[in-house]
């Protein structure tokens, strides 16, 4: 045995189609693409998403709606959150790196504070933004709400 002796395993390999090369080959005359038509000729490449003159479905499918590119996305955080916060940590400032901390925002985040819930510790709160009954509730407890 040696390497001119080696060849495929019978039945691993098969011989190319030679297309176009005469009737008697019996792929000769239109090449195995049939008559005429786009896809008959040289060059034929279907458009993305045509088919086949039937009105596409990404113009069919009628579009609404848009996307505010002036869009400010906040991550909400209630003023109860903030009294549970203050009760487990023993807090008087809270601000972007507790909440980080505490796992409650990520550091992309901007930070805003709603009013849901009850606030009875003095708080110096400090965020990018605050509801109108968050910082009532803020200050009717003694604290101070300051936007960033």
């Amino acid at each position: 045995m040696d390497l001119s002796s080696l060849k495929p395993a019978y039945g691993s390999t098969h011989s190319e189609k030679r297309i176009g090369r005469g009737q008697g080959s019996g792929k000769g005359g239109t090449s195995t693409r049939g008559h005429k038509g786009a896809k008959s000729r040289s060059g034929y490449k279907k458009k993305i998403g045509f088919e086949g003159g039937q009105m596409p479905l990404q113009r069919r499918v009628p579009k609404f709606g848009f996307k505010n590119i002036n869009r400010v996305e906040y991550k909400a955080i209630n003023i109860g959150m903030l009294q549970e916060l203050s009760e487990r940590d023993s807090l008087t400032v809270v601000d972007r790196n507790v909440l980080i901390n505490a796992g409650l925002m990520s550091k992309n985040d901007l930070l805003k504070v709603l009013g849901d819930g009850v606030l009875k510790a003095k708080l110096e709160v400090k965020a990018n933004a605050f509801s109108k009954k968050a910082v009532a509730a803020i200050e009717a407890a003694g604290g101070s709400a300051v936007v960033l």
